[in-house]
């Protein structure tokens, strides 16, 4: 299954969405993780923008579940992807490693995001789903990563 080509089927497009959960899945637990170990002199800022983060993965993570439940298409049952995302994350717990830890999963993201609507964009297909309501669910998602990616540079920059 790739991005560089069409979305080609329901069954294709479902499991491209469940990636879409997958990731906002570890940007939910990363978030949390690194709230409960943050600490210094910019703590409240880095607190703020995780809690943000938890909270508009969890939205996306809704969202796309909602788009895989219009498809008429057999998907990975929530306990396999669950245990995609239990696997302890680490990374640095210092503020710049928190902060480049956030910007390489709002990235991550926002570029799954962009490759996922330019498939779909590409593909004659016609899906189960309203195509309309489809891209515009993940172009909103789209934007929000990118909003995300400038918020954590914006942060960066202020401390540096």
């Amino acid at each position: 299954m790739s991005l560089t080509q069409p979305v080609a089927s329901d069954h294709q497009l479902a499991r491209l969405l469940q990636i879409g959960i997958v990731l906002e899945e570890v940007v939910e637990a990363r978030s949390a993780k690194h709230a409960e170990e943050t600490s210094g002199e910019h703590e409240q800022a880095v607190l703020d923008l995780l809690a943000h983060a938890e909270t508009e993965s969890a939205e996306h993570r809704r969202q796309l579940e909602s788009l895989i439940d219009d498809l008429e298409a057999d998907t990975v049952p929530f306990e396999e992807i669950e245990m995609l995302v239990e696997a302890q994350y680490e990374a640095d717990k210092d503020f710049d490693g928190v902060l480049y830890d956030q910007l390489c999963n709002e990235e991550t993201a926002y570029k799954f995001y962009d490759d996922l609507i330019e498939a779909i964009e590409a593909s004659d297909v016609t899906f189960t789903i309203d195509r309309e309501r489809l891209l515009a669910v993940l172009s909103d998602i789209r934007e929000d990563e990118a909003e995300g990616v400038e918020d954590v540079t914006d942060l960066m920059e202020d401390y540096q």
